[in-house]
């Protein structure tokens, strides 16, 4: 499968260029299961003014689809060579606070897996890349084992949360390919 140069507004999403397949199967990812969810639990929306579920879902696809598009080498590297991006990326990510707040699930529990998420994402970020995934992996790990223990949350909450930590501390605060300003291909 080739490359595909994407338009600027989607390199924060797919990186500058991302594999076909790649792209299809981030999107089919996010898809099916924001569509799951939608489906398997209608009391996340009903009753809810059409416009909150549906940027609710919207955020919950970027979630679900940020975990597959942050793996990629194009979105890794992305991120890689440009740290001020990878900072800002970081700063931005409250969605899953932002979630619980639009379909009106308790507040604190999505506020303290964002804390532990975005804490140890700013960990991972600062550590040399050779110590990076063990860090991640060990920090990611421990928040799966965690959040079920010791958190309650509804089943849908419990997917979402799960997968934003693995989007935001596995998935995105490691270079998982070493890519360089030197060595920049993408471009």
């Amino acid at each position: 499968m080739g490359h595909v140069n994407v338009p600027t507004f989607l390199h924060d999403v797919f990186g500058e260029k991302p594999q076909r397949g790649e792209i299809i199967f981030t999107l089919a990812f996010g898809g099916v299961l924001t569509t799951a969810l939608f489906l398997a639990y209608p009391d996340i929306y009903e009753g809810l003014p059409f416009w909150r579920s549906f940027v609710a879902f919207l955020l919950m696809f970027d979630i679900f689809s940020g975990c597959i598009a942050n793996f990629t080498r194009s979105t890794s590297n992305y991120y890689a060579i440009d740290h001020k991006k990878r900072i800002v990326f970081l700063v931005i990510h409250v969605h899953l606070i932002v979630v619980a707040l639009l379909i009106d699930v308790p507040l604190w529990p999505a506020v303290v897996v964002w804390a532990y998420t975005i804490g140890g994402a700013f960990i991972v970020n600062g550590l040399d890349k050779r110590h990076q995934l063990f860090v991640a992996g060990s920090l990611t790990a421990a928040g799966l084992g965690g959040i079920p223990l010791f958190l309650p949350l509804e089943t849908y909450m419990l997917v979402v949360s799960v997968l934003f930590m693995v989007k935001v501390l596995l998935s995105f605060s490691v270079d998982h390919y070493g890519e360089t300003k030197e060595n920049h291909r993408y471009g």
